[in-house]
């Protein structure tokens, strides 16, 4: 029996691109829930499990807007009981989701040897830090050591020191969206084929190919190995941000010689400075631009800079983001129960997607969502009597 998204009386169905592909995620931490919620906003029946009593150790459930737009049932996978639902699940499924540690799955009876062997058919898409493979596979770890062995930690900061640039290198760079790449490349060799496949997304991969392009600069001879030196890096006074008088920032970002000149143009700063690309310039060249940019309020040189090809906004805070006017204008945040958020990205003409719900707790679905992916109620209630499933 196919799962029907609109069994789910508070998750909206999907109507996105991917309506009509069954994925199962095994709840997990950061990459793994924001490759699911993708994928469920593109239109994907997605059945989060998790298990019985679990949620998130950092957030209120209602907060954790990883978890939204899909369903969640609560299964012990410990019990033999709780494996064999979850593989009859994956009978029926295109795509199964996981980031837990390597070996983790097959300890429980649910690799991808008895998964496939069962539904040859079936994406098994993993999500590890460090990979399947290798010796620190085994080992934990969060965004910033993945991001550090890359090297492109190293490139990211002032001179003296690596800033982590959240955990958005590692984790959802590097990890989430090559997973959903990962995810959508085999299903398309699929249709062909008629086999499913593993997919090994780890973060240390996906955040070494995200710095490919330095990679080139540097076997070019025009990126040196250090911070705040380079082109992107901050070491360029027309790709840095600069304090305002009133303590907030603008980002510029003038690296074509057009809008340079319309920088310095801006600044009144024409003729002024020496060859864009005088390396050795650069430090007057900032503490000029520094001296100008301090004169007025970062919303005044917003203001200033509207409208030309100077490449000039305004640093906003997460806080201030969503009345954007360019940003409202497009609707790329949206309002959940109350709490503003990022929509969904990116666009489609004919079936777009959409935020289908808010945050759904660990086996808030249980009964609907087993329900819709063919598990009789009689069974269901069976499951919950013997603690098998919560809900």
């Amino acid at each position: 029996m196919q799962p029907d998204p609109a069994s789910h009386p508070d998750v909206r169905p999907g109507s996105g691109p991917l309506r009509g592909l069954r994925v199962v995620e095994l709840a997990g931490l950061g990459p793994g829930p924001y490759a699911g919620m993708l994928l469920a906003e593109l239109g994907a029946d997605v059945l989060r499990v998790d298990r019985p009593g679990g949620g998130s150790v950092l957030l209120p459930p209602e907060t954790e807007l990883l978890h939204r737009s899909r369903p969640c049932a609560a299964v012990d996978l410990k019990r033999p009981e709780g494996r064999d639902l979850l593989l009859r699940l994956l009978d029926s499924a295109d795509v199964l989701v996981e980031g837990l540690r390597p070996g983790v799955t097959e300890r429980l009876g649910l690799g991808p040897e008895e998964a496939l062997a069962r539904n040859p058919r079936l994406v098994y898409a993993r999500m590890t830090g460090w990979g399947q493979t290798g010796p620190r596979a085994a080992e934990a770890g969060h965004d910033i050591n993945y991001l550090g062995l890359t090297g492109a930690l190293h490139a990211i900061g002032p001179a003296e020191h690596p800033v982590p640039p959240l955990n958005i290198g590692a984790d959802f760079g590097g990890g989430s969206l090559f997973l959903v790449v990962g995810v959508l490349a085999a299903l398309l060799e699929r249709a062909t084929s008629g086999h499913g496949q593993v997919v090994d997304a780890a973060m240390v991969d996906g955040a070494s190919s995200l710095v490919t392009m330095v990679h080139g600069m540097l076997a070019a001879g025009v990126w040196t190995d250090r911070r705040e030196a380079n082109l992107l890096d901050g070491g360029a006074p027309f790709y840095t941000t600069y304090a305002c008088a009133d303590g907030r920032h603008v980002a510029v970002g003038a690296i074509e010689p057009q809008f340079h000149a319309r920088l310095l143009e801006g600044l009144g700063l024409s003729g002024e400075l020496s060859h864009q690309h005088d390396t050795a310039a650069w430090p007057e060249h900032r503490r000029r631009m520094a001296e100008v940019f301090a004169t007025r309020t970062r919303d005044e040189w917003a203001a200033h800079f509207a409208g030309t090809d100077a490449c000039v906004t305004p640093v906003l805070g997460l806080t201030e983001a969503p009345t954007d006017p360019h940003l409202a204008a497009r609707g790329s945040y949206v309002e959940v129960d109350g709490v503003a958020q990022p929509g969904v990205a990116p666009r489609f003409s004919r079936t777009p997607g959409a935020v289908r719900s808010a945050p759904r707790l660990p086996g808030q679905d249980t009964r609907t969502a087993l329900a819709a992916w063919g598990i009789a109620d009689d069974e269901v209630r069976r499951l919950l009597d013997d603690g098998v499933v919560a809900g």
